[in-house]
């Protein structure tokens, strides 16, 4: 599916991950260790190596099953990326912290916490990204930076979300229709099944030039949460808050239960999610018992700096909330050609 920008045509073309070096991110922790029980959070830095790698080899430097293994998030194989990970360590024994480094996998800090870390527990991520071979004038350039900065981006899910080959929505249809698969790919399917719902309400809010406004009948999320309110008609505050984003306008992530937008918000979502593939999509995950929930719309980088290097090249500075993409932000800018496959 096609998605639309919403600043407009591209201002640019570009290299991305012409080193590991040049896509470089870092997981800001949700909390602080305990510092007693028997998981050991390591932080590494690690280069060429994917998260499922490192998680192996750090459950063999501790002779544990890969069970025993958590982490909060996926990160990228052609990259640099700093992240935590938790091994379950019977009786605090643990070997040789510098038996795990290596020239791709460097230990960062250690320290022992009480659980195993779970998915999702972190405070988001913080990326240092270069663009190189650049085409484009850098007045335009920096002109749609300045406005990515000021109004935020539509929060799709990114390409990751569908597979290396961009197939896991035809996938999931044929899982709904009877086709038996693993546990693990199970969960990937269901996630595209839902990114797809919801990247197709929000591409036609980013169409309908609503992605960041408010329809009647909107829900709401606060910012920095996933805390949402509403349905509610527009007020002069809630406007307010639009604006100064203490709030967005949510997409649903699909599930069984009651849509829980009303009037024009709600008949939006029902006229984006027409078709068949869509009505396959929404049978399947109210089948498979997920929840309604909501999603942002809008998403606003953090602290979204750049710079020019000598060559040429455009380095970017911003940190994200979890779940969100750069790619969401990328798009915004141009071709941005990525190298390698992303979801290596």
């Amino acid at each position: 599916m096609e998605l639309p920008c919403a600043h407009g045509a591209a201002v640019l073309g570009a290299h991305i991950r012409s080193t590991d070096a040049d896509f470089f991110v870092e997981e800001l922790p949700g909390f602080e260790p305990s510092g007693a029980g028997e998981h050991l959070l390591i932080s590494i830095e690690k280069r060429g190596m994917n998260t499922a790698f490192a998680a192996k080899t750090i459950a063999q430097w501790a002779g544990v099953a890969e069970s025993a293994i958590g982490y909060a998030g996926l990160k990228d194989r052609h990259a640099v990326t700093r992240q935590r990970f938790s091994v379950w360590i019977p009786k605090k024994i643990a070997p040789d912290i510098g038996l795990l480094q290596s020239d791709d996998l460097r230990v960062l800090e250690h320290a022992w916490h009480l659980r195993k870390l779970p998915r999702g527990a972190l405070a988001g991520n913080r990326f240092v990204l270069v663009l190189r071979e650049l085409e484009g004038e850098r007045v335009a350039i920096e002109q749609r930076l300045q406005a990515i900065a000021a109004h935020g981006v539509p929060n799709y899910f990114g390409e990751q979300r569908f597979g290396r080959k961009g197939d896991n929505v035809q996938q999931a249809v044929a899982m709904f229709a009877g086709r038996r698969v693993k546990r693990e790919e199970r969960s990937l399917l269901l996630s595209a099944a839902r990114a797809e719902l919801f990247n197709r309400v929000l591409s036609a809010r980013v169409a309908a030039g609503t992605w960041n406004a408010a329809l009647d009948g909107e829900v709401w999320m606060l910012d920095g949460s996933r805390s949402v309110f509403g349905p509610e008609a527009l007020t002069p505050e809630l406007q307010a808050r639009l604006q100064a984003f203490d709030i967005h306008p949510t997409g649903p992530l699909w599930g069984a239960g009651q849509l829980r937008t009303s009037g024009p918000a709600r008949a939006f979502e029902l006229a984006a999610l027409a078709g068949d593939t869509a009505s396959r999509l929404q049978r399947g995950l109210e089948r498979a018992e997920l929840q309604q929930e909501r999603r942002n719309l809008r998403l606003r980088p953090v602290e979204l700096a750049w710079a020019w290097h000598g060559d040429g090249a455009l380095e970017l500075r911003f940190a994200l909330p979890p779940g969100c993409y750069a790619t969401t932000l990328l798009r915004e800018l141009g071709d941005i050609r990525d190298i390698h496959s992303a979801a290596t």
